[in-house]
């Protein structure tokens, strides 16, 4: 059965790992939206967790494919994409994503084209950064 999210291992620590794969973004035609920080989040409400920042990124021509038409405008809760760094109690620092590709294929048409590109780049940007892919 195919899982619905992946995570793989870093080859560098959480905040290379950030500053890495926040420079590979605008390198692939893609914006980084926002960063968030969960850790400080998390910290300013009294409670303590190991590193996570949640990097919103977008590729407006693939964004402009759903939101310029109606019809498609309902999937633009998935916009932005959204891919995780953390670290984890074994000191290592990990990657997560949605399965894109798996949800698309459930929607065809244009939403699955949009989708399944969006996912094939940000694997081509994270097998940079990961061990053994």
């Amino acid at each position: 059965m195919e899982e619905m999210f992946f995570e793989s291992r870093s080859r560098f620590g959480f905040e290379e790992t950030v500053l890495r794969f926040t420079d590979l973004i605008p390198v692939s035609g893609w914006k980084v939206i926002s960063v968030l920080d969960l850790q400080e989040t998390m910290k300013k409400n009294g409670r303590d967790v190991l590193p996570v920042k949640v990097i919103e990124l977008c590729r407006p021509d693939y964004a402009y494919r759903l939101l310029s038409d109606d019809s498609q405008r309902i999937y633009s809760n998935m916009l932005p994409c959204r891919i995780s760094v953390y670290e984890k109690a074994d000191g290592s620092c990990y990657i997560s994503r949605l399965n894109a590709v798996m949800m698309a294929v459930q929607l065809g048409g244009v939403a699955e084209e949009v989708m399944a590109a969006a996912y094939h780049d940000a694997e081509r940007m994270i097998r940079q950064l990961v061990v053994g892919e």
